[in-house]
């Protein structure tokens, strides 16, 4: 028999918030937090593209050791690294440099970093402040969330020099070792397939085919995960097949008219900025689709259809879809193949003989 001090017990109470508040309160709290951080020269150019553009959902941040440069950055957060040892003026193209600037402000740093659930970095291999702060930045962040099962997810995105610049590939190959073993995955994309995707373009326009491709890359993954989109990516399932992934490659297409689609997939697989060895081997796909109001669920599916034809049975694959106003009458096709290898690490650096003029 129950006394009345029981019963009390299991007397309706009135909620003290609806289903409603409840649902929304936790969907920001599960909502991912997507932070890119560019870093040297390069690194902090495609900062300024992306925020050109504009980005819904995730946090910009540029640093680097040269004041000068980070004057004329366009980010959210800027942070001049290295002040004692560098005073703004550059790393002066050494990597040990860049990297101990880095450790000098590093706390600043990831503070900036500390509520990601995804962190971007970005810079352009070769250099100095990029190289080393890179691959401080990573080594630092790994370090500090050691044993956390609530760690963020460390993309490393890189450009490598062209092969004429042996000093600067020699720096690149060892900042990319490094790197590969500190990141989930490392985004790699290669100056030298530029002369192959955009050898006709002028100079200038074809150098900014890195920036395009990364600034893209980076918007893109970072609205389809944050905001409404026409099939939304899903943060556990980037997590996927990108946590220790290793190396990645990049391609984006283009398409208009009857077979555009066509047109984009076959663009995104020939022009990745990275020399495969065997793609048969790849460990994931990650498929993103923009377009304009035009763009049907049947061509979003038959990108995806197209592309994984090329992918072992085994490969995990996942895909985004985003309506973009400006794509009205065309589709954009992005692929990120994920887990890969690359001939780039088992070159030996070139050296030049004596250089022979013929009379």
């Amino acid at each position: 028999m129950q006394t009345g001090q029981e019963t009390e017990q299991f007397v309706e109470k009135p909620y003290s918030e609806t289903q409603e508040e409840k649902i929304e309160k936790f969907a920001r709290m599960a909502a991912p937090t997507v932070i890119a951080v560019g870093l040297g020269g390069a690194g902090c150019n495609v900062i300024s593209w992306v925020k050109d553009k504009g980005i819904t959902g995730g946090k910009l941040v540029a640093v680097n050791t040269d004041a000068t440069h980070l004057m004329t950055v366009k980010a959210d957060k800027r942070i001049l690294i290295g002040e004692k040892l560098t005073r703004g003026l550059g790393s002066g193209g050494y990597p040990d440099v860049g990297e101990k600037a880095l450790i000098e402000t590093a706390g600043e740093v990831i503070h900036e970093l500390s509520r990601a659930n995804i962190i971007f970095m970005i810079a352009g291999l070769g250099g100095g402040t990029g190289t080393g702060a890179i691959v401080g930045l990573a080594d630092a962040l790994r370090k500090k969330c050691a044993g956390n099962s609530m760690a963020p997810l460390l993309v490393g995105v890189v450009t490598l020099p062209f092969e004429v610049e042996t000093a600067r590939m020699a720096a690149a190959k060892k900042g990319l070792n490094r790197l590969k073993g500190i990141c989930d995955t490392v985004v790699v994309i290669d100056n030298n397939r530029l002369v192959k995707v955009a050898g006709n373009l002028p100079f200038r326009e074809a150098l900014g085919v890195a920036n395009t491709t990364i600034g893209k890359f980076v918007k893109g993954v970072t609205e389809t995960i944050t905001t409404a989109s026409l099939i939304n990516l899903d943060y556990a399932d980037l997590k996927a097949i990108m946590a220790g992934s290793g190396l990645a490659s990049i391609g984006i297409g283009e398409g208009t008219g009857e077979n555009r689609v066509e047109t984009a997939v076959d663009k995104a697989l020939n022009g990745r900025l990275l020399d495969i060895e065997d793609v048969t081997k790849a460990r994931g796909l990650l498929i993103h689709v923009s377009g304009g109001e035009d763009l049907t669920l049947g061509e979003v599916n038959r990108a995806a259809e197209i592309m994984k034809r090329s992918l072992p049975p085994k490969a995990k694959i996942i895909w985004g879809a985003r309506v973009d106003q400006e794509l009205q009458g065309s589709v954009s096709v992005m692929a990120v193949v994920t887990g890969v290898e690359s001939a780039f690490l088992r070159k030996n650096n070139k050296h030049l003989g004596p250089i022979r003029l013929s009379r």
